[in-house]
């Protein structure tokens, strides 16, 4: 049986692009940069991609000087969220060389400098793909 807590919190939530959270992926957006800004995050970039894809609505990729360094930002993101009570998952937090944060309108993406190199996500999402009707991806 739901609460009324619980059914009166469901009935408020506003969705925003059909990921089922709340409204406001610009102010996700702007919590995870503050944060990486905060702990000296390496080049960190915003990749819109509302009109490329339907995982997210923003990407941020950025690097870390060492595996702690990367842990230390991905924790950091995550007690924000958190506090801000925002659902996150991580990936990679054992190894520290790509951890991936899940906030379901933002995806965040922490690597070392050379893993960054070598996956280059940042070319991958910059090309100007268009989502078809069904939700696929469609080359430019």
């Amino acid at each position: 049986m739901i609460s009324n807590k619980v059914r009166a919190k469901q009935s408020n939530d506003t969705t925003d692009s059909g990921h089922g959270t709340p409204a406001g992926s610009e102010d996700i957006l702007a919590a995870i940069l503050a944060s990486l800004e905060d702990d000296k995050a390496i080049e960190p970039i915003t990749i819109e991609l509302a009109k490329k894809s339907s995982i997210a609505d923003y990407m941020v990729v950025a690097s870390g000087t060492s595996q702690r360094h990367i842990a230390a930002m991905a924790e950091h993101i995550r007690e924000q969220l958190k506090k801000a009570g925002h659902v996150t998952h991580v990936e990679g937090l054992p190894r520290c060389d790509w951890v991936l944060i899940d906030a379901r309108v933002v995806i965040v993406h922490l690597f070392r400098p050379e893993v960054r190199d070598f996956y280059n996500l940042e070319k991958m999402w910059s090309a100007d793909f268009k989502a078809d009707a069904a939700g696929g991806v469609l080359a430019p």
